[in-house]
């Protein structure tokens, strides 16, 4: 038997009104592109559900009612995550059912157990549209990720490469879907048998339009999508922003808004460290969380409308600080002025310093929560270091591909650094081992990574395991050894700002009788906000609101300096 040419759509309910209903407006609404299976049996769809496995059908949602006779629907799903790890899972629910203490019991720990994704309630009339709000969205979200037809574009090259790696993982953090392909593949062979270059000599990019791109480099795949690199037609802004994370973003919606001519500069691409998170579930308005790509991509889109200006793939090398307008210089050659410059450049993630494994990035072993490599794993284990929630997010992630995934945690204990609701997720997710005092210090392997050495720190004892991949997020060191001096940065390499400028030696270098803004820096006139600044709280949710209140100085220094940009 052939798996089914549509993906699937899995309802269950054992009230025979509810789920004729729920069958008729799925059917209605998603009946030519999803095939809809809906039954009355949490078994019998169990069954089907394992028979679809076996012949490799794509499921792309499963919804069951919060409680059934034959079993509550949490545990239906709890099942479905082995079965389709990719598939979306909601527990039905009628409405006004949430004020009925054991339900929202019961869809609370679901969820912070991960058995669901969220809850949908249950259609009460044709054309719900409350009810089609969420469906829509699950389905959108499954198809970005899971769905052929959504992919804007396929990348064929060598599994293990670093380059592979390095590639994809700016496509997903820049929110463009694509399929992947190895260059030994028969599908590799197909799609690049009409190219003078054989499939092994790089990464070869085909678009949806037929445009094919040679081994490119990182700023001609932004390119092709229409993302600017270079904004030649203008150079002078009222404000240059340094960095397209969450700050960044966040301070570009809100200057842009202001009517400030706003410039931003990435080195790579939009999100910084949060863009590569496989999900946030603790930030406001996201009750059933954001990837930090989505989340990236809505700022991003926010702050294009308001009229900001983008060089996205342009590393910043020099800020020049002998008078206002300052120069920010850039490679390639591209120099821009602002009247104003915020930093908000992030951090790059800290290095295990094993020569043998730094040698396999990108082949096996990733810093930071990028887990795009984490799909092809299959039955093979993977393994996760870091004791934050950057690190659990991707533990959870991962365990929905890999066999096994084990998460090294150097202190004694799990709560330390992680939010509650990820150790709960985490210690109910039946292939995931957390052990704690626990350090990797070698591994290695042929063209990628094989294995790995463990040491016991309350024992001394290493050993060593089969190891198919390694995600690395143990903190991250501040962006900033570009910095000119008279940016005064503390011991760790952050950024001083506010009251921080006038302790100690730096207070030498701030040069007027007011004091510094809160995020004004020893330069006036020069911000900084996120992680880049000293005494910044890691969350995305306080890097956004930092920005927001830096604006307003920035808004007040422009007022004392000279004429604004002419737009």
């Amino acid at each position: 038997m052939t798996a089914s040419p549509q993906p699937v759509i899995v309802a269950v309910d054992d009230d025979p009104e509810a789920i004729e209903r729920i069958a008729a407006e799925l059917r209605r609404r998603y009946g030519d592109d999803y095939r809809v299976v809906c039954g009355r049996s949490t078994d019998a769809a169990t069954a089907e559900l394992e028979a679809m496995r076996a012949e490799g059908d794509q499921v792309a949602l499963v919804l069951a009612d919060v409680w059934m006779a034959e079993r509550p629907g949490s545990d239906m799903l709890n099942r479905v995550r082995s079965l389709h790890p990719h598939a979306k899972r909601a527990l039905l629910i009628d409405w006004g059912a949430w004020g009925h203490r054991p339900t929202a019991d019961s869809i609370l720990h679901a969820m912070a157990t991960g058995r669901i994704d969220y809850y949908v309630l249950k259609p009460v009339r044709t054309g719900d549209e409350q009810f089609h709000r969420l469906i829509a969205e699950f389905l959108h979200e499954w198809s970005r990720e899971h769905s052929a037809e959504a992919f804007e574009l396929a990348v064929v090259s060598e599994p293990g490469a670093p380059r592979t790696h390095e590639l994809r993982d700016l496509l997903r953090r820049s929110g463009i879907p694509h399929s992947f392909f190895g260059a030994d593949s028969p599908e590799g062979r197909a799609l690049c048998d009409d190219l003078d270059d054989a499939p092994g000599a790089g990464p070869v990019v085909r678009l949806r339009d037929g445009r094919v791109l040679r081994n490119p480099s990182n700023e001609e795949v932004v390119r092709a999508f229409g993302v600017d690199t270079e904004p030649v037609d203008e150079r002078d802004f009222d404000l240059v922003i340094v960095g397209a994370g969450p700050a960044g973003l966040s301070a570009a919606v809100y200057a842009s808004s202001e009517g400030m001519r706003t410039l931003v500069i990435e080195r790579e691409t939009i999100g910084g460290q949060a863009g590569a998170s496989s999900l946030i579930r603790n930030y406001l308005g996201f009750s059933r969380g954001v990837t930090g790509a989505e989340l990236a991509q809505r700022a991003y889109q926010q702050a294009w409308v308001f009229g900001t200006r983008f060089a996205i793939s342009r590393e910043v090398r020099s800020l020049q600080l002998d008078g206002a307008p300052y120069g920010v210089g850039c490679d390639a050659g591209y120099i821009a002025t602002g009247r104003a410059v915020l930093l908000a450049t992030g951090a790059s993630y800290r290095r295990l310093g094993i020569p043998a494994l730094e040698e396999l990035t990108g082949a096996g072993v990733y810093y930071g929560a990028s887990t795009v490599e984490g799909l092809g794993l299959g039955s093979e284990d993977a393994y996760v270091v870091g004791g934050g929630n950057s690190a659990g997010q991707a533990a959870l992630h991962l365990s929905r591909s890999a066999a096994r995934v084990t998460l090294l945690v150097r202190g004694g204990s799990l709560t330390e650094d992680m939010s509650q609701y990820l150790c709960r997720t985490i210690g109910a997710t039946p292939n995931i081992e957390v052990l704690v005092e626990t350090e990797v210090v070698g591994g290695g392997g042929e063209d990628r990574l094989e294995w790995l050495e463990l040491r016991d720190n309350r024992t001394n004892e290493r050993r060593r395991v089969a190891a198919a991949a390694l995600f690395v997020l143990i903190g991250a060191r501040p962006r900033t050894g570009w910095l000119p001096d008279a940016i005064a940065l503390d011991s760790g390499g952050h950024v001083l700002t506010g009251s921080d400028v006038l302790a100690g030696e730096a207070r030498e270098r701030w040069p007027l009788e007011r004091p510094p803004a809160t995020y004004e820096t020893s330069v006036p006139g020069v911000f900084a906000v996120g992680d880049t600044r000293h005494g910044a709280v890691k969350r995305v949710a306080s890097a956004v609101g930092e920005s927001s209140v830096a604006i307003p100085d920035v808004h007040a220094w422009l007022e004392t300096s000279a004429q604004p940009v002419a737009r």
